[in-house]
């Protein structure tokens, strides 16, 4: 068995953390995850300014005050920090503990014409070899989340490219230590029923050799490891029921949990077949500049008030593209002056800087004492800001040369694994929506009575998870899974999020976790650094689906 923590489920997540996990307790590895879509697309600009940057800076202050302790405790650090530049954070690192053994992985860059940032997620190989050959530290680029844990698995057990069963079961623990504490309570829908006095634990898988683990954290620490919190991340930022990854497409079908005591969650009966033969590659190009302007409408005739204003813009706006958002009329007779505002968005985007410089916010401006009663912005005026685009590509595996410096300098190319499997085309298209009961059967009550949601971003489509929550005090659990199924499907789901009316959706049902995930092609446009979205990276859109009124049988409730 093997125990592997981690620190850091993005960049900028808490400093304190890595230092949290050496010194709560035993551990054999520590990881931590820096990279997301966003984060590529800052890197790129960071060093379009200065080439010697390009890694997550605050890895380098976290490694100042811990990698002593560290390498005193006898714990080997990974990290895809590294990001654009895993060599400078290598040479950082080495100047910071000189007695490290620091090795990294490069070779993830992918040359895409017109793009800031091309890479492909590699796999845990690589890792796996710089940690066989004795290295304490390996800091890698755009590797997938989870090879942070598969790669200290095959070097720890000795694992084999064909061992597809094992490795899915390291990508599945990968997958939910990889956003840090969203496994233990974390933009969790279940939150009111955990421990928030404290700073919520980063989580701990123990690994067996056999692929299953039991994921749990260190003692003392805040919020709580449950089936529940556990399923909330496994249903994050997923396509489909197979997984695909560059070492092994996992089974989300295959997965059980189990509570095995408190904060402890036993996942077992994971599944893998052979990765498929192309990698993902993200790509991030300049889209353009955006500029936006937040107007508050206070008081009575509030659609007035936001009529006259869009008719003054109007003509500063000739050409530009734009978009106002939607805004709701407050109660009347607020005892609050903010309770009776609400707030009004003018976004607009453009091919170069000018048309949203000057000519964009003076003309706003100007209307400070010649518009409704009340105006008033929320902040000045900003200058533009440049936007990413981001979408993904597939390259052949001969595009890329996976490769591993080692702590002596010398450069090693990973092989790939040489079985591949095409993967099976799923539609994810469900049957004619369940039919609601008789009135005198149902209650319109909130989803969310029940039923948890976590959501995130896929570039510019939005993943949705909804599973019923796992009440052990009640008998209608399967009762309650079963009518959950039935009613998500892709025309429900355009009921309940109206935005998605015109777009692709995809529904999967996944049994084993008591619900489904769901798939909205391009609700977020170009992704999130593109901002077309009042939430541009669907964190909340589970939270909303939740509060949306449905028909439940009273038989589950």
């Amino acid at each position: 068995m093997m125990r592997i923590g981690n620190c850091s489920g993005f960049y900028g997540d808490r400093l304190s953390a890595m230092r949290e996990q050496l010194e709560g307790g035993g551990l054999d590895y520590l990881t931590g995850d820096y990279l997301a879509e966003l984060t590529m697309l800052i890197l790129g600009r960071e060093q379009l300014k200065d080439a010697s940057l390009g890694y997550a800076k605050t890895f380098v202050r976290q490694a100042e005050e811990c990698l002593g302790l560290a390498l005193e405790k006898g714990v080997r650090i990974v990290s895809n920090a590294g990001g654009l530049n895993p060599a400078g954070l290598a040479e950082a690192l080495r100047t910071i503990a000189p007695e490290a053994r620091v090795a990294y992985v490069e070779g993830d860059r992918v040359d895409v014409s017109g793009a800031l940032t091309a890479n492909a997620y590699l796999g845990g190989f690589g890792i796996a070899r710089a940690l066989a050959a004795g290295a304490d530290v390996v800091v890698t680029g755009r590797v997938t989340d989870a090879s942070l844990v598969v790669g200290p698995a095959v070097a720890h057990f000795g694992w084999a490219a064909a061992d597809w069963d094992r490795l899915a079961g390291a990508v599945v623990a990968g997958h939910v230590l990889e956003c840090g504490t969203q496994a233990t309570g974390g933009n969790f829908s279940g939150f009111t029923r955990l421990d928030t006095s404290r700073p919520l634990g980063f989580p701990i898988a123990e690994l067996a050799e056999d692929g299953s683990s039991v994921i749990t954290k260190h003692d003392g620490t805040g919020g709580a490891v449950t089936v529940d919190t556990v399923t909330a991340q496994l249903m994050y930022e997923i396509q489909g029921v197979g997984y695909l990854g560059p070492d092994v497409t996992t089974d989300l079908t295959s997965i059980t949990l189990r509570q095995e005591a408190p904060d402890r969650v036993a996942v077992s009966g994971v599944r893998g077949t052979p990765p498929p033969a192309r990698l993902k590659v993200a790509v991030n190009e300049l889209g353009g500049f955006r500029n936006s302007a937040e107007f508050v409408l206070t008081g009575l005739d509030i659609d007035e008030k936001a009529a006259w204003l869009k008719d003054q813009v109007a003509p500063a706006l000739d050409g530009v593209e734009h978009v106002w958002s939607p805004y709701r009329v407050p109660e009347p007779d607020s005892p609050t002056e903010e309770g009776a505002a609400c707030l009004l968005r003018l976004t607009a985007w453009a091919a170069t800087p000018e048309p949203l410089g000057k000519p964009f916010t003076e003309p706003l401006i100007a209307l400070a004492l010649a518009s409704y009663p009340g105006f008033h912005v929320t902040a000045p005026p900003a200058r533009p800001a440049p936007y990413g685009v981001y979408r993904a590509e597939y390259v052949d595996r001969s595009a890329v040369a996976h490769t591993v410096v080692h702590v002596d300098g010398t450069r090693e190319v990973i092989p790939d694994p040489g079985i591949y499997a095409e993967p099976e085309h799923r539609d994810g298209q469900r049957p004619s929506p369940y039919p609601a009961p008789p009135d005198s059967l149902n209650r319109r009550l909130p989803l969310g009575t029940f039923v948890h949601a976590r959501s995130g971003d896929k570039g510019g489509d939005a993943n949705l998870g909804l599973w019923v929550e796992r009440d052990v005090t009640s008998d209608k659990y399967d009762a309650r899974v079963t009518w959950l199924t039935k009613l998500i499907t892709p025309r429900k789901v355009r009921e309940l999020v109206p935005e998605a009316a015109d777009l692709e959706v995809e529904v999967y049902p996944l049994p084993n976790l008591g619900g489904v995930n769901v798939l909205i092609r391009g609700l977020l446009g170009a992704g999130v650094a593109e901002g077309r979205r009042f939430d541009p990276q669907a964190k909340a859109l589970g939270e909303w689906v939740r509060s949306r009124v449905v028909h439940i049988e009273r038989d589950l409730l």
